[in-house]
């Protein structure tokens, strides 16, 4: 099943990294953001991306054209020119690069990548946006609810602490940056090729998304555990800290093959 993941924002909240390249090549770890949520989609068995390109796409174009000495330590043969990747990590990607327009919106996005998916289900991401989503149990979600599109919805932590009083207006305790209530869009979805009668330039989270919920066309799969998006340079550090100390949940253990 081929794997959309959109690429083309501004990240204009991470203006820290996202000056000099696209947030989807912002690293975490030593490795882009992109490459850790395509490792999430390998470990289910999906290994085939189309990657909506917009905002600084030609970097993201030039890193999988040199993607085996982007990721892996390599040896040069200065008398040949040969090259020869150390410790080689087998991937059986396929990656489609697709220019989709420097301020398209992220419907039309998805909407200008049609010709390049079959007439099948397939599943759509952002480039940023981490998590441990039980793929499978998605998918048969999805299938199961018979409808166009499904959403996974997360629920957010606060990004602040909250202060809670007793009835004499003392503070009682604090909760540090406690879960809120309700849910939000995680932002993995599985979609019918019908979707396409929904979209246009504008954005996947306006129109499309209310019109397939006013039409009963819209599933929810309902997401509790990790879920984490890399929208501002605060996100970023509290990402990589996690990575730092091995707390990466959204890293399965073997990729299926």
């Amino acid at each position: 099943m081929k794997v959309v993941i959109l690429c083309g924002g501004r990240g204009t909240r991470l203006y820290e990294e996202t000056e000099f390249r696209p947030k989807p090549l912002v690293e975490i770890g030593g490795q882009p953001i992109l490459v850790h949520i395509m490792g999430m989609y390998a470990c289910f068995g999906h290994e085939e991306f189309a990657l909506c390109l917009g905002y600084k796409g030609e970097m993201i174009k030039n890193f999988f054209l040199h993607f085996h000495t982007m990721t892996s330590d390599f040896s040069v043969d200065l008398k040949t020119g040969n090259v020869s990747i150390l410790k080689p990590q087998p991937r059986n990607w396929r990656v489609d690069l697709l220019n989709t327009g420097r301020d398209t919106g992220t419907g039309g996005r998805i909407l200008r990548a049609a010709p390049y998916l079959s007439r099948s289900t397939f599943m759509v991401t952002y480039g940023d946006g981490l998590a441990d989503v039980d793929l499978d149990a998605l998918l048969a979600q999805h299938k199961k609810a018979g409808k166009v599109a499904t959403l996974t919805g997360v629920r957010e932590s606060s990004r602040f602490g909250v202060i809670e009083t007793d009835a004499q207006g003392l503070v009682s305790r604090f909760r540090e940056k406690p879960v809120l209530d309700g849910l939000i869009s995680g932002g993995f979805f599985v979609f019918e090729p019908e979707i396409f009668e929904y979209l246009d330039d504008g954005p996947l989270e306006e129109a499309p998304l209310e019109k397939l919920a006013t039409e009963r066309q819209l599933a929810l799969f309902k997401h509790e555990g990790f879920f984490r998006t890399m929208d501002t340079y605060r996100d970023y550090l509290e990402l990589n800290a996690l990575h730092a100390q091995g707390r990466t949940p959204w890293i399965r253990s073997v990729p299926r093959q």
